[in-house]
């Protein structure tokens, strides 16, 4: 029955999602919001994107505070007592993305079930249900804004708000899973999952490396089948998972189905139906409303987006939603391409911005250059230019940034130096300050000081000397970074 209604929403996508729109909008309409946006005269989408502005998170969050502080219908007309913390915009640290019952129920919960039907579907021999299925979370704390409001990252959220038959699934307990010491947290997960049997196992691959690396040693075990004969399925989101697939193949030791999800704070919108499946189908009847724009028309005063209907192929757009938490044609600041139009499916591009991504830290180019600043100003050195990439997992090391920085003069002291960007970016960025603990998933940054004239060389090289070229700041793979490199040695 529930393969049935799959199949029936990946099919009429356009329909169905028209139907959403209507039950969002009505839904709202005695809002603040709602009122302000005259919701209950639209009768159309062209109505509702003209009376409707693009959103990014600077424009509501005066509204989120006001919820946050208690007050009702704001933006959504049900009581919303919970908010997922996610990592900042350019003028704060963090951001608070509102969580609805609708939300968890109508999206994210029911997201999950699909996601488990099409498993079984593909699979109907799985003994997936028979054992436990382990989340690793990123950080788990939850805080109190008051008596009825609380706070954490998405997945403490969905944990303590998982149904009783959920609790029966999954490992370890809730008292350990919402521990927000990651050093106690990691061996706590270790001690005790080590024992179970576990079948599934999801969560961002910088945190699952870590906890299984631990748990073969614990057991002195070479791989995780070996603890866990009976595991089958990694279910993976968040960061590109390309650089770890074969860190894992090897620490696995054995078959296991790897399926990626997109699973935000701001709404689960798609997930792979099978493991070989290029691109993610998108979910369109869970609450979520999707408009698509073109990446070339971000920045500009009235940016045009598409429906279903007009999207393209290997085409990057910006990812904008309408939810059931609240958010009206918000930019969530992803970039997607269809991979597919029959049925509709998806991978994620990357961001709007230049960032770096490898390990859930989302640091993007304004805190690269407040902290650049910062750590400048406090060893007193100019930087002339920079530009900065991921290090990625080894078996022996951990993860870390690399940065190439062209000095005016160089510091006297560069691990000084070293130690003040690394400040000054866990202060602006909560998700780097998370990663960064106790050097668990992200080392100190490696600094390279190069010689004047390095990156002007570079360009020189790609034919952009002049005019608005420039060198990125921040990018999520490592090709340019090597190329300067090795043109500085």
């Amino acid at each position: 029955m529930r393969f049935w209604r799959i199949e029936n929403w990946s099919r009429h996508p356009v329909d169905v999602q028209r139907e959403v729109l209507q039950d969002l909008v009505t839904a709202a309409q005695y809002t603040e919001f709602g009122k302000k946006h005259n919701f209950s005269r639209l009768f159309s989408l062209r109505e509702f994107k003209k009376s409707v502005p693009i959103h990014e998170y600077e424009d509501i969050k005066p509204y989120i505070m006001r919820m946050m502080d208690g007050e009702e219908n704001v933006l959504w007309n049900t009581p919303i007592t919970w908010f997922a913390k996610s990592s900042g915009t350019t003028s704060d640290k963090s951001k608070f993305i509102p969580i609805s019952e609708e939300s968890l129920q109508d999206n994210h919960f029911k997201a999950c079930k699909d996601v488990l039907t099409t498993y079984y579907n593909n699979f109907p021999g799985s003994d997936l249900l028979t054992g436990k299925s382990l989340v690793i979370g990123g950080s788990h704390q939850l805080s109190k804004m008051n008596e009825e409001i609380q706070y954490g990252d998405l997945s403490a959220v969905l944990m303590q708000n998982t149904p009783f038959w959920g609790q029966w699934l999954r490992t370890p307990e809730l008292s350990i899973a919402l521990l927000d010491e990651w050093e106690n947290k990691i061996e706590q997960l270790a001690k005790v999952t080590a024992e179970e049997n576990v079948t599934s196992l999801a969560g961002v691959p910088t945190w699952t490396l870590l906890l299984l690396k631990r748990i073969l040693a614990i057991k002195g075990k070479t791989t995780i089948k070996e603890v866990w004969p009976n595991l089958e399925l990694y279910i993976n989101g968040g960061v590109s998972f390309v650089p770890y697939r074969e860190q894992f193949d090897k620490i696995f030791g054995g078959k296991i189905n790897y399926l990626e999800i997109y699973n935000a704070s701001e709404g689960f919108f798609s997930a792979q139906q099978s493991p070989e499946d290029d691109g993610m189908l998108l979910f369109t009847e869970h609450g979520v409303f999707y408009e698509f724009m073109p990446v070339e028309q971000y920045g500009s005063e009235n940016p045009e987006t598409v429906g279903l209907k007009n999207v393209e192929t290997g085409k990057n757009y910006a990812l904008v939603v309408s939810t059931t938490g609240g958010l009206w044609r918000y930019l969530i600041g992803d970039t997607i391409k269809f991979t597919s139009l029959n049925p509709y499916k998806i991978k994620v591009t990357g961001r709007l911005k230049h960032y770096m991504n490898a390990f859930g830290e989302e640091v993007i180019v304004d805190n690269s250059d407040s902290a650049i600043a910062i750590a400048a100003e406090k060893t007193g050195v100019v930087v002339n230019d920079y530009t900065a990439a991921p290090v990625y997992f080894t078996e022996e090391t951990n993860g870390a940034h690399e940065w190439l920085i062209e000095f005016e003069k160089n510091p006297e002291d560069l691990h000084l130096f070293i130690t003040e960007l690394d400040n000054a970016l866990k202060d602006c960025n909560s998700d780097y300050e998370a990663k960064r603990y106790k050097d668990i998933a992200l080392g100190l940054p490696i600094v390279h000081a190069v010689p004047n004239g390095t990156f002007t060389g570079w360009l020189r090289t790609k034919g952009k000397l002049g005019g608005q070229h420039k060198v990125p700041r921040l990018s999520n793979e490592r090709t340019m970074l090597e190329e300067i490199l090795n043109l500085a040695r």
